[in-house]
């Protein structure tokens, strides 16, 4: 049977666990690894760009947001460049307002430094969640590419129910190595080529 849709990879658990009594349980399996797989997975189809105004201290970050690639402006079209909470907030009160030249992470929001004194342009880089399956939605990139990742990575979400299971240490393994594949295919496809060369004057 074909591992490509959620369905399939109900099924696929439930065989692989010996089960028929989980059905109401594998989607929380499903569920768990999806959350583990946003936490370990960066691969660049979650590449996403979203375009926003910095217009205050504090910019909202986009619901499916993981993490942060890039953020630019508008006022000179280059990177931000990012802060710790600690160096913006020592750099704060030697400039109250002006056009954003960094940033941080504050209390799930966009912290900006200075305050813009006007409204900006941003354009957001960042990885965003690898979208959920579900009954309505059954099917995704990393489910077509890397079934391996969702079943593995269910089964081992398995574990704490089922308790002492002795393939955990195999499930965990085979899912740590299909995440390392996934994220090596990832950066290979965006940094392979040819090497840069410095020409030297004759």
């Amino acid at each position: 049977m074909a591992l490509d849709t959620y369905s399939a990879l109900q099924t696929s658990i439930a065989g692989f666990l010996n089960r028929d009594d989980l059905t109401a349980t594998i989607p929380d399996f499903i569920t768990l690894a999806e959350a583990q797989l946003n936490r370990d997975v960066r691969h660049w189809r979650m590449e996403t760009r979203a375009t926003t105004d910095l217009d205050g201290r504090y910019v909202a970050l986009p619901s499916d947001w993981v993490e942060t690639i890039r953020l630019t402006a508008s006022a000179n079209y280059r990177a931000l460049t990012l802060y710790s909470v600690d160096q913006l907030e020592r750099l704060r009160p030697n400039a109250s307002s002006g056009a954003p030249q960094a940033y941080t992470h504050t209390a799930g929001a966009l912290e900006l430094f200075p305050t813009p004194d006007s409204t900006y342009e941003g354009e957001l880089l960042y990885y965003a969640k690898i979208p959920a399956l579900s009954d309505s939605a059954t099917s995704n990139w990393l489910l077509a590419d890397s079934p391996d990742a969702y079943l593995y990575g269910a089964l081992l979400q398995s574990a704490p129910y089922l308790q002492d299971d002795a393939r955990v240490a195999v499930w965990a393994a085979l899912y740590s190595a299909a995440v390392t594949r996934l994220n090596d295919v990832s950066n290979a496809a965006k940094w392979s080529g040819t090497s840069l060369r410095i020409r030297t004057p004759r």
